[in-house]
């Protein structure tokens, strides 16, 4: 879906800016320009953003809580 009609930026585009690196609204504003021009779309993008944040983090922890477990080689 479209979150920032001004400049036709998508959630799927911000959620690879997220999995890329990005983590806050500035991020987003400077480099996808989400934002910059009406504002409608901040909460929306907002929203996005802090909810692949999070699904990111919990796969992140995951992940980390699988390298801990030990290898056992004959």
């Amino acid at each position: 879906m479209i979150v920032c009609v001004c400049n036709n930026i998508s959630d799927r585009e911000i959620r690879q800016a997220v999995d890329l690196g990005l983590s806050s609204m500035a991020e987003l504003r400077r480099d996808l320009g989400v934002a910059t021009c009406c504002g409608k779309c901040h909460s929306c993008a907002r929203e996005v953003l802090s909810t692949h944040l999070d699904a990111t983090g919990a796969l992140r922890e995951t992940v980390l809580a699988r390298a801990e477990v030990p290898v056992f080689t004959n």
